[in-house]
């Protein structure tokens, strides 16, 4: 039976995968993310940006950057990686910097230093004979990521795609066969202290097995840690690189974003609060005379007292000090003490510490004057007044 990702056209003898082969080098790569969860990731030959846009969303990555020599196919797509407006409305926990740059992978430049993981999805066949034998030293050598992931056509795959006669695209200044690729990749591994493991996508037709993937894959793996002395020596290099996009997303690991998210959160909570409050200030009231709901409908202040007497401010506050986590009413005003504030779940979540709560907040939610209680003003709506 034939593989479930590949389909062939009887009539015409076309092969094809599905998904494509080149949403599956995608998942690919994320299903390695998802895996080993890198902090920086960085494509190159990113081309129109497709995969650094799918691994935008991937939680653990908080730095990526594409290369590319051809500057104005980058630019066509870039927009892609700028965040959206609902990025700014929910900043993520988690900060992301996303940088292009317009450059060759045969030259080295300080930017590329302390990546977790580099891609390189369909790159090398495109490389001239002087810039792949410049590449292992710039990727492994200088680069030393802790793991590299090249991919390449396998050649000898090309006999059962109908069309292919020299090469599967016109750019191909080559392409490997199966002990070519991993001939090459040994090399490289060996000589730099990774290790390599192959894989590939796109399986052959029954029959046709030892052909191999119709896309062949290396896995590389650092041996050890990148010296550090290395890295800050080579800090000072040259920049070869010209940067042509940036952004910063809005994260809440910056203050602003932060304090934007806890008062919003504060006030969201302190509102449910009230109501909730309120409500079951009426239905008690209810009990206790039926034509109180309708006095309450227009002296709304009169009544929304606490069981205690009309109290002075100085008084109040004491009470809310007192009722630690019990909010309470007194004339028109509610009181919400901070630890019940501080005690619902996404503001304990976002600000970790009472006292970061207390400073973001201070100066931007109305706080009782020895700041122990937020307060919110019961504001009179007829709200069944018929038009």
């Amino acid at each position: 039976m034939m593989d479930t990702n590949l389909q062939k056209d009887d009539l015409t003898g076309t092969i094809k995968f599905i998904p494509p082969l080149y949403k599956q080098r995608y998942q690919f790569i994320k299903d390695l993310v998802n895996k080993y969860k890198p902090k920086k990731v960085a494509d190159l030959g990113c081309a129109d940006c497709t995969l650094l846009w799918m691994l935008k969303f991937c939680k653990c990555i908080e730095v990526l950057a594409g290369l590319d020599i051809r500057e104005n196919v980058m630019k066509e797509k870039m927009h892609r990686l700028s965040p959206l407006p609902a990025d700014y409305l929910q900043p993520s926990e988690r900060s992301l910097t996303v940088t292009l740059h317009h450059g060759s992978v045969a030259h080295k430049d300080p930017c590329m230093l302390g990546f977790d993981l580099v891609t390189c999805i369909e790159l090398i066949e495109h490389l001239e004979a002087a810039e792949l034998e410049k590449f292992p030293e710039v990727v492994f050598g200088f680069m030393a990521p802790a793991m590299v992931v090249i991919s390449t056509p396998n050649s000898e795959f090309n006999p059962l795609l109908p069309g292919v006669t020299l090469f599967r695209h016109s750019d191909h200044k080559f392409e490997w066969d199966q002990a070519q690729f991993q001939s090459w990749a040994v090399a490289a591994a060996t000589r730099y202290d990774y290790t390599v493991e192959f894989t590939g996508l796109g399986t052959p037709p029954p029959g046709t097995e030892d052909v191999g993937f119709c896309t062949q894959i290396g896995v590389f793996v650092r041996k050890y840690p990148k010296n550090g002395e290395t890295v800050n020596s080579e800090k000072h290099t040259e920049h070869a690189y010209k940067t042509v996009f940036k952004a910063v997303y809005p994260s809440l690991k910056d203050e602003k974003y932060l304090q934007n998210a806890v008062v919003s959160e504060v006030l969201f909570g302190a509102d449910i609060i009230k109501r909730r409050l309120l409500g079951n200030f009426k239905s008690e009231c209810k009990e206790h005379s039926d034509g109180l709901e309708q006095k309450l409908k227009f002296q709304p202040f009169k009544y929304f007292m606490t069981c205690s007497k009309n109290l002075s401010l100085a008084e109040t506050e004491k009470l809310a000090a007192d009722r630690s986590m019990e909010p309470f009413i007194d004339g028109n005003t509610v009181y919400i003490p901070l630890a019940k504030i501080f005690s619902i779940p996404k503001v304990n979540q976002l600000c970790g510490t009472f006292e970061k709560l207390s400073n973001l907040i201070a100066g931007k939610v109305a706080l009782s004057n020895d700041g122990s209680a937020v307060i919110v003003t019961i504001e009179y709506e007829n709200e069944e007044q018929e038009n």
